[in-house]
């Protein structure tokens, strides 16, 4: 009976133990006078992060080759992640290779849209990096809308419906994200951004069949990455269809507050007004950016009027050339050509 009444009285303990240690977080939080859903809803951060460019359409130096496309490898706490693939089948590859970037290793790729120029080296990359690696390049995260019908009068004019069938031949899955998700810790995809302001960011004049109808093509799939790092948000984008500030506003929606350490990548503002862009960089001040590098289709006379407008020094704002890069805490990269 002793024995019993002895494990009667652990047990009891025990149970007593078990229901008091959700008060401990509690205690805790009052203590530092931090409410318990925010220790507990806390977002992650990357405190590693690389950004380098693959593909677009300045070369910074004697290595690589220039293109109107847009690629570029992602390195952040470990994770290895391309987003676009370029315009012509072998440009990032050949890029990679020249700037001794073994892209084997890279699981996940991120297509920001279905334009020829960003989704062209795909095919080949997969193919080529199986060889070394079974799983390269195997998971496409992809926006809702990528795979819509876009009639022309040629036939269809959307060739990832086709690339998605040749893709998935060779074990090749796509994640079709309806809105914005986490892929990593630190690491969020917009999925299609709200269009709040009236950004005509697109060249296209072409229609496009969605579930409400054939209506005009303002890519409505555009998706960009968002890093949320300590000194703020670093933001990825292909080509900016949505709008730099429709994607800062939706990214600032998420992470409230927060600064924009960087934005890389097309921003398409090559054809915009100086009235155009002079908004865009106002705009822009309210999200403290403090870094650009505007690649691809963001025009270099764009680069040069927001720079300015920013009142970013040299450093900070340049145009961006195939092996340019972003290192958080060290800042831009930019290659000989941008220097």
């Amino acid at each position: 009976m002793c024995k019993l009444s002895s494990l009667r009285r652990i047990y009891i303990s025990v149970l007593l133990m078990a229901f008091s240690l959700p008060n401990v977080s509690v205690q805790l939080a009052e203590a530092q006078n931090t409410p318990v859903a925010s220790i507990q809803n806390t977002p992650a951060q990357i405190h590693s992060l690389k950004v380098t460019l693959l593909s677009t359409m300045l070369v910074g130096s004697t290595t690589g080759m220039g293109e109107w496309g847009f690629s570029a490898l992602v390195e952040a706490d470990g994770h290895r992640i391309l987003l676009d693939t370029g315009a012509h089948p072998d440009t990032v590859l050949q890029n990679a290779h020249d700037l001794n970037i073994d892209l084997s290793d890279v699981k996940e790729v991120v297509l920001t849209h279905n334009h020829w120029d960003h989704v062209s080296g795909l095919m080949n990359l997969r193919k080529e990096m199986m060889k070394k690696n079974p799983s390269a390049l195997s998971v496409v995260h992809v926006a809702r809308g990528i795979f819509y019908s876009r009639p022309a009068p040629q036939g269809e004019d959307n060739q990832m419906i086709g690339l998605k069938k040749e893709y998935e031949a060779t074990g090749g899955k796509f994640i079709e994200h309806e809105e914005s998700a986490e892929i990593f810790p630190g690491a969020w995809l917009t999925g299609p951004v709200p269009r709040k302001y009236p950004e005509h960011n697109w060249s296209s004049t072409g229609k496009v069949q969605t579930p409400a109808g054939l209506v005009e093509d303002n890519i409505p799939e555009d998706q960009s990455l968002v890093l949320n790092t300590p000194e703020g948000l670093v933001v990825i984008t292909g080509c900016g269809h949505a709008g730099i500030i429709n994607i800062l506003t939706f990214a600032r929606g998420e992470f409230p507050n927060e600064p924009v350490e960087a934005v890389i990548g097309g921003l398409h503002l090559f054809q915009a007004t100086d009235e155009q862009l002079d908004w865009t960089a106002d705009k822009m001040k309210d999200f403290k950016v403090a870094n650009l590098i505007g690649a691809h289709c963001t025009g270099i006379e764009a680069v040069y009027r927001i720079r300015e407008r920013l009142a970013l020094p040299r450093e900070s704002a340049v145009v961006g050339s195939v092996g340019s890069s972003f290192v958080l805490g060290e800042g831009i990269h930019p290659g000989p050509l941008a220097k």
